[in-house]
C-alpha cells in the first residue's frame, strides 16, 4: 500500500495568502483619510515635487507587499500552465 503523499508547504515568498494579508494591512496602512500607498502613487504621478528620500523609502515599504503578491500570483499561474501541458 502506497503512503499518501503530503503536499509540500510553499516557501514564504510564494504564499499567496501571506502576501494578500500583508498587502491589505501593511500595504494600505494607514487607512484614513486614504490608503497611504495611494497618496504616494498620486504624488509620484504628479511629478514627485518635494519628495525626499524618506518618502521614496516609504513608498517602497508600502509597495513591496503588493509587488510580492503580484509575483506570487504570476508564479502560481506559471505553475498551473506547466501542469496543464
Amino acid at each position: 500500500m502506497a503512503a499518501e503523499q503530503q503536499p509540500t508547504p510553499r516557501p514564504l515568498g510564494r504564499s499567496i495568502v501571506t502576501w494578500v494579508f500583508a498587502s491589505l494591512t501593511l500595504g494600505l496602512a494607514p487607512f484614513v483619510p486614504e490608503p497611504h500607498l495611494f497618496g504616494k502613487i498620486r504624488w509620484i504621478a504628479g511629478g514627485a515635487v518635494g519628495m525626499g528620500p524618506m518618502d521614496w523609502f516609504d513608498t517602497a515599504l508600502h509597495g513591496t507587499p503588493w509587488l510580492m503578491l503580484i509575483r506570487a500570483l504570476a508564479l502560481e499561474a506559471r505553475d498551473r500552465m506547466r501542469a496543464q501541458g
